[in-house]
């Protein structure tokens, strides 16, 4: 059996070969969990929705869409413009608006496109037999350059996967303290630059103020990035592992961002929007098409695992610098210093 010096052992060939086939099969059902649940399980928990109209002709409306337990959460509102108002501030996905000729349906495909299909088929289905489909009116609608949002949706895990890559990079190449902060800020600062650069000026899938889209960009990499090299900070290189586990396998599924967190099945939406990919991508939907409205809770979001992360990091390196207390002395016996001499 061979020796190493930092251990003493060698794991035995057969004990990594069992290792190997243990572990790759619970990673892989880890992740087929972390994926497949949440898109087998969507539908509307508690999604915001408006009603807008006179008390009397609302009522039977609320009734009927409180009849899906758990569906719903209704918002009442005056007017139709109160309703388009509360869609522009992301206070609901959409609105119910009675109007003396039938029902009228405010949508806002930027907020997520399978829920404005959604509520479109949940009010046609409320409507009488034969009678004409409501008229729809996108409010917010989806850049024309992605209008089923599905490239919104794909720009999740490239950006986990920068943040991840920083990270770890920044953490195993040996940068400390303020290297290694300077490292993760300029990494995610050019991270942000050029995703702004590809999905705003190039493919046309964000319309919001170009440099605000490219700071939110660079503070969800900062987030990740800063995440895992705190992880690493405190726990080693198993910390690393922990960042991808949380980032990647339930970071990107959670996020919510091909849908929205409101379809997710419970706890999977409220973890996500916990976690820098469901976060970035709720802040990035914010300032790219809503004018910055609901943006304050994921920006909170994002800055706490940035500035956390970097602070282990700076910590840590600083208990590292510090000087050890030097032992004291052992004292000498009193009789051992009065003894006398040997003889020779």
């Amino acid at each position: 059996m061979s020796m190493t010096p930092a251990s003493g052992h060698t794991v035995p060939a057969s004990r990594r070969v069992l290792a190997v086939m243990v572990m790759v099969p619970l990673l892989a059902a880890l992740a087929l969990w972390a994926f497949a649940w949440p898109a087998t399980r969507m539908a509307p928990r508690d999604l915001p929705l408006g009603v807008a109209g006179p008390a009397a002709a609302t009522a039977p409306l609320e009734q009927r869409l409180g009849s899906h337990e758990g569906a719903f959460e209704i918002h009442r509102y005056a007017d139709e413009a109160a309703a388009r108002t509360a869609v522009r501030n992301r206070e609901v996905y959409g609105a119910v608006v009675l109007t003396p000729q039938g029902p009228h349906l405010l949508t806002a495909s930027a907020a997520s496109p399978v829920v404005a299909q959604l509520l479109t088929q949940a009010v046609a289905s409320q409507s009488p037999p034969g009678a004409p489909a409501a008229p729809v009116t996108d409010v917010v609608p989806t850049p024309a350059a992605d209008a089923r949002g599905a490239a919104f949706g794909a720009s999740v895990l490239p950006l986990a996967l920068a943040g991840v890559a920083a990270g770890a990079l920044v953490s195993l190449s040996g940068l400390r303290g303020g290297r290694a902060v300077t490292a993760v800020l300029g990494a995610a600062a050019l991270v942000g630059l050029t995703g702004a650069a590809l999905a705003h000026s190039w493919l046309g899938v964000l319309t919001g103020n170009w440099w605000a889209e490219a700071g939110v960009l660079a503070l969800a990499v900062a987030a990740v990035a800063g995440g895992v090299a705190g992880l690493h900070a405190l726990l080693g290189k198993p910390g690393i592992g922990l960042g991808v586990l949380l980032v990647v396998l339930l970071g990107n599924p959670f996020s919510g961002a091909a849908g929205a967190p409101h379809l997710l099945p419970e706890p999977a939406g409220l973890v996500g929007q916990w976690l820098p990919p469901g976060a970035g991508s709720s802040l990035l939907r914010s300032v790219a098409f809503f004018d910055g409205a609901g943006a304050a809770g994921p920006a909170l979001v994002l800055s706490l695992w940035a500035v956390l992360g970097v602070a282990a990091v700076v910590v840590a390196d600083r208990r590292r610098s510090a000087p050890a207390a030097p032992t004291p002395a052992a004292p000498v016996p009193s009789s051992a210093a009065a003894a006398p001499p040997p003889r020779p």
